[in-house]
């Protein structure tokens, strides 16, 4: 993450936000559980980046029709904006690291780390 926090930084956005709002540019729409285990953060720390980021305008809620006690979440267009400007950046950063470390070694290495993180996420607590 150290190259991609000048950019973060100018944009005013902190990592956590960051990586919530990716998971949203990839996304239709998501509840804060599912932004939560996407974004391998912790619940309330989910909720407080939603209220920070809604007050930006960079995401947006809605009801969802299905059960009216529960909030979607989506990225605004304002939000999709600053994840082009930064995306200019990043992407750049990461063709370096598949450059240095080899697409098919990163490839392997993304694949075990979604295997570990489904591993280990029988031992975390449920909310």
């Amino acid at each position: 993450m150290a190259p991609i926090r000048p950019i973060l930084r100018e944009a005013n956005v902190t990592e956590q936000q960051w990586r919530v709002l990716r998971v949203l540019a990839e996304t239709d729409t998501l509840d804060a559980r599912g932004i939560a285990t996407a974004a391998l953060l912790h619940a309330p720390s989910v909720t407080r980046i939603l209220k920070e980021l809604e007050d930006r305008g960079l995401i947006k809620r809605s009801i969802d029709p299905k059960d009216s006690r529960r909030s979607l979440i989506a990225i605004s267009a304002a939000g999709r904006r600053l994840m082009r400007i930064t995306a200019r950046y990043t992407m750049r950063v990461l063709a370096d690291y598949t450059d240095a470390f080899g697409s098919d070694r990163l490839a392997a290495l993304q694949s075990e780390l979604v295997d570990f993180t489904k591993t280990i996420g029988q031992f975390m607590p449920v909310e």
